[in-house]
């Protein structure tokens, strides 16, 4: 039976993020530290692709460029019933396809001498006194440390009693090729004209095996999210509908579901010996974006768990806090207390706002891309903003 010092469950960003995060600023953990993925790369994994500027800056402060065939992102779209907006910005992402970019990751992590075991699905965790035991199908690994981030079915997240939360959605994608349609190909597409369900369709511009598609998708929350009752809209019939209004058929395409969720307020994400990250933990419940905030999760955890390896203090109750003192955790903060308002009676008011307030979506923008916005942008944003969203911390997520 191995003896680690940190066992990472997750192979995608938020893990391999973790992992060299913790190597960074503990080089001397770098051979104690191994991320076990239950699949082998490069494995397909079904996600719109949007990546935020803000997580290649994150990479790059731990050194690492992750160089995978991309399309450059340079604004968005967006529709709503009362019409559409469109903010250019260059250079504020870029989307990647996961089965490339996790890969190109990993072996940035493996050049570091870290060792990332492949066909490693993980079947259980227990804790005891002498640390965890990880079972798995490369074998029964110890760790001083478990860290989750096994994504949205997290297998860590219930061997610690952690409830799955109410802030979950059901997503289906499909890549199609483009249509005449379809907006300029350097911008996300938004479709959020349909009040009859919370969440949206979105065409993003995407790159497989070199030839120009575009991936087309719905994500509609679970009315557990907003504390209704029923059952959630099929996020298949939405997209099949806002497909055939421009001219495709469903059913010629393979069509990818999965699920995603949000992080709970109030949910520990950390026991003693363990602590989540990434979507085990929870991302961004109101538009499912998760990679740039996984790989800031893992930027976050590896940084935590290096101060509390040198402490030696594996009880993780402030984990929690502090994710939700950090940008990170404002953001999500913020994006769950717009999701409720955006999808309340206010919505209507909302939607006006962002039409004719481009200086919003433009800092926002800024923000997925990691850049700095002005002073008077800011202002401007914000002041606008909190007349429309109240108490809504804008400030903290904009700043």
């Amino acid at each position: 039976m191995a003896g680690e010092e940190v066992v990472i469950v997750g192979g995608g960003p938020a893990g391999v993020t973790t992992a060299l995060s913790l190597a960074h600023r503990r080089p001397d953990l770098t051979d104690r530290i191994v991320v076990l993925e239950k699949e082998r790369y490069p494995r397909d994994k079904p996600c719109a692709g949007a990546l935020g500027g803000r997580a290649d800056r994150a990479l790059a402060a731990l050194g690492v460029r992750v160089d995978a065939p991309s399309v450059p992102v340079g604004g968005l779209s967006a529709a709503f019933a009362g019409g559409g907006v469109l903010v250019r910005e260059p250079g504020v992402g870029r989307v990647v396809r996961r089965s490339e970019y996790d890969l190109e990751l990993v072996l940035a992590a493996r050049a570091r001498g870290l060792r990332v075991i492949e066909g490693a699905r993980v079947t259980g965790v227990s804790w005891g006194d002498a640390g965890a035991l990880v079972e798995s199908a490369a074998g029964l690994l110890r760790g001083r440390v478990v860290v989750g981030a096994d994504g949205v079915g997290s297998v860590v997240r219930r061997a610690m009693g952690v409830p799955f939360g109410r802030l979950r959605a059901q997503v289906v994608e499909v890549d199609t090729e483009p249509v005449a349609a379809d907006g300029p190909r350097d911008l996300l597409h938004f479709d959020m004209r349909d009040a009859a369900y919370p969440g949206y369709a979105w065409d993003f511009p995407t790159l497989v095996d070199g030839t120009e598609l575009v991936c087309r998708g719905a994500y509609v929350l679970h009315p557990d999210a907003l504390g209704g009752p029923g059952a959630p809209a099929d996020p298949e019939a939405v997209l099949r509908g806002r497909m055939a209004e421009i001219g495709l058929d469903l059913g010629r395409y393979r069509i990818k579901r999965f699920a995603e969720r949000g992080l709970a307020r109030g949910l520990a994400i950390a026991r003693p010996g363990a602590i989540l990250a990434g979507e085990a933990a929870g991302i961004d419940p109101f538009l499912g974006e998760g990679i740039a905030q996984a790989i800031a999760y893992g930027a976050l955890a590896g940084e935590y768990l290096a101060g509390k390896l040198e402490e030696g203090d594996f009880r993780f109750n402030d984990w929690g806090e502090r994710v939700r003192r950090s940008r990170l955790g404002r953001d999500l903060r913020i994006r769950t207390e717009v999701l409720r308002r955006f999808y309340g009676r206010g919505r209507p008011a909302i939607e006006r706002f962002l039409r004719d307030e481009p200086a919003f979506l433009r800092a926002g923008l800024r923000y997925f891309g990691g850049l700095s916005a002005s002073a008077p942008e800011v202002l401007r944003a914000v002041a606008a903003g909190a007349l429309v969203a109240g108490r809504i911390e804008l400030a903290a997520w904009l700043g």
